[in-house]
């Protein structure tokens, strides 16, 4: 795999552990939102696919590969006397605060694909500034050449146009790039980019879901060191 030049990832599901995150921050965002009104609870759980007993999404749930709008019209319908604008800054401002959990200690692992010269970027259908924010309180946003989310002007997954960005932006032949995700959307972008797609499972989906649409499927990005062959 010495040919691959950039590393482009996914977010939620790919750098941080999708249910570990989540999970956590969905069951509090109920809890706040509810107000211990039982009816409401279970609506926004319905509406959001999310597994109340568990504090785990469904496989089924928008807030695993959807757009913050395709989200936003999954909450918005359980809290219908919400206005929309309030309820997304909201969302945006209690997800941009979640605590997340990396799959894998994040600095090391990407200082050593930058130190064997990959370019690296994030594609993610968040929007830009909580994932820049996510990043950040992580203390790896340095190590990104490139980020994208779904309000940066390139669409969303599974368009391919995150992704076209990044190798336009890095002067790479999508060829020469890793597209590295949890989910079919992200993978299917990688596929309609050019890209070599690399599959990970620390996101809801599992080995078969991804297998379609993968050169390989991975325990977590922690393996592709060793599959790229890097020093």
């Amino acid at each position: 795999m010495a040919k691959i030049k950039g590393l482009l990832f996914d977010k939620d599901g790919t750098l941080f552990d999708f249910h570990a995150t989540w999970g956590v921050w969905c069951a509090g965002f109920i809890a706040d939102v509810s107000k211990g009104d039982g009816a409401v609870a279970s609506a926004l759980a319905k509406a959001m696919d999310y597994d109340l007993e568990n504090s785990v999404f469904l496989p089924s749930s928008v807030m695993i590969a959807d757009s913050m709008d395709g989200i936003m019209d999954a909450v918005h319908s359980a809290l219908p006397h919400w206005e929309r604008d309030a309820l997304m800054e909201y969302v945006e401002e209690t997800a941009s605060n979640a605590p997340q959990a990396p799959v894998t200690d994040l600095g090391p692992l990407l200082a050593r694909f930058r130190s064997n010269g990959l370019k690296i970027g994030l594609a993610t259908n968040d929007n830009e500034a909580p994932a820049r924010a996510h990043l950040a309180s992580v203390s790896v946003l340095e190590h990104f050449d490139f980020i994208s989310g779904c309000d940066t002007g390139f669409g969303a997954k599974p368009e391919p146009g995150m992704l076209l960005g990044f190798t336009d932006a890095m002067g790479l032949h999508p060829s020469k790039v890793a597209m590295i995700g949890d989910s079919t959307h992200d993978l299917k972008a990688g596929r309609a980019a050019g890209m070599v797609n690399i599959g990970v499972l620390t996101g809801p989906a599992v080995a078969s879901d991804l297998a379609p649409f993968a050169d390989v499927v991975l325990r977590d990005i922690g393996e592709i060191p060793e599959w790229l062959g890097l020093d």
